[in-house]
């Protein structure tokens, strides 16, 4: 089955991107073009960027192996990702101007949304 294998590779992606982000979230942030400024600002970036990615990639990694997962797991990546897919669209309503980089970002979370949605109502437990 497909789903297990899809949900394995979110699970390395976002464990590599929490991980990152954990350890030196100015760096990432500079690699990006962001820069966190202010007191919290990197405080913020290691809950955010590093603490949801690291909390997503262990949902992602039960919804791989344990077929009661998988279903709650789909469900994450489907809202968790389409949240991501409106705030871009509303930003380029609003006039932002996003580099390819993170046009590359949109496209990973329209496809992996998409692939959740597909799954979700292909998916018949055992």
């Amino acid at each position: 089955m497909l789903i297990p294998i899809f949900l394995a590779a979110l699970a390395l992606c976002f464990a590599i991107f929490g991980t990152w982000s954990i350890l030196d979230p100015a760096a990432m942030g500079d690699s990006l073009g962001v820069t966190f400024t202010g007191e919290n600002g990197i405080y913020e970036a290691r809950g955010i960027y590093g603490g949801v990615s690291l909390g997503a990639a262990l949902l992602f990694f039960f919804g791989a192996i344990r077929e009661r997962m998988m279903r709650p797991a789909l469900w994450f990546v489907a809202t968790y990702m389409g949240g991501y897919i409106f705030a871009r669209i509303a930003g380029l309503i609003a006039g932002d101007q996003p580099t390819t980089d993170f046009m590359l970002f949109a496209a990973f979370e329209a496809v992996s949304m998409i692939i959740a949605i597909i799954s979700l109502s292909a998916y018949r437990p055992k």
